[in-house]
């Protein structure tokens, strides 16, 4: 899928995308999921939703495992290799165990076949989304965090993992070779840029960019 971009105007809310090649199939659960106030764009084929630009809102994806061209199970892995995160719920007709283990594997929420319950297919929705969302909240939090930490200086990057090591300022300063008031204000300079007040919060944010275990 291309990056999202910054739609203008209103962000839509939760989308659900579906990719079925069934013209009638496609309707009917467009309909479906419409009714309980979702957005929903459909495709009749994994290339077509591959010109798609990947949402800034929760979002999933009800995929049919046989597609023309580029089938379902290919199309996962064609998302998986673009790091496409969106949650995929495939439905089939055409299932089997090993199909279904493979795509749980693989990472997808939910493995349907047909006919189903209407209201099945909107829990696996409903989970889907509430996974992506909360999955679109930790990747924003950590955009946003190493915003801050690409914001330090070298000298304050260095001050802050000496910090979260549990080095004094007195450490610190003989560990840099330099005066311990320089290291004071290199610190509280970079706590600021941090958005942090105090060493523990540092500590957590150090282990969300992966700068310390």
């Amino acid at each position: 899928m291309k990056p999202a971009a910054t739609p203008p105007g209103k962000p839509l809310g939760p989308t659900v995308f579906i990719v079925d090649d069934d013209v009638s199939m496609r309707q009917a659960l467009s309909r479906l999921i419409r009714s309980v106030g979702l957005h929903v764009e459909t495709f009749s084929s994994a290339r077509e939703f591959l010109r798609q630009k990947e949402p800034e809102v929760p979002a999933c994806l009800v995929l049919d495992v046989r597609l023309p061209g580029l089938s379902g199970m290919e199309l996962q892995k064609e998302m998986a290799s673009a790091n496409c995160r969106i949650p995929i719920i495939f439905i089939t007709g055409h299932g089997d165990i090993p199909m279904s283990v493979r795509a749980m594997k693989a990472g997808a929420v939910d493995f349907i076949t047909k006919p189903f319950h209407d209201q099945d297919l909107l829990d696996a929705i409903q989970n889907a989304i509430e996974r992506d969302s909360e999955a679109l909240k930790h990747r924003y939090e950590a955009s946003e965090l190493r915003s801050r930490y690409e914001t330090l200086s070298r000298r304050e990057r260095e001050v802050m993992g000496l910090v979260i090591r549990g080095l004094l300022n007195k450490q610190a300063a003989a560990e840099l070779g330099t005066s311990e008031i320089t290291v004071k204000m290199q610190r509280s300079q970079m706590m600021k840029k941090m958005h942090v007040e105090s060493v523990a919060e540092l500590v957590r944010v150090a282990q969300k960019l992966g700068l310390s275990d």
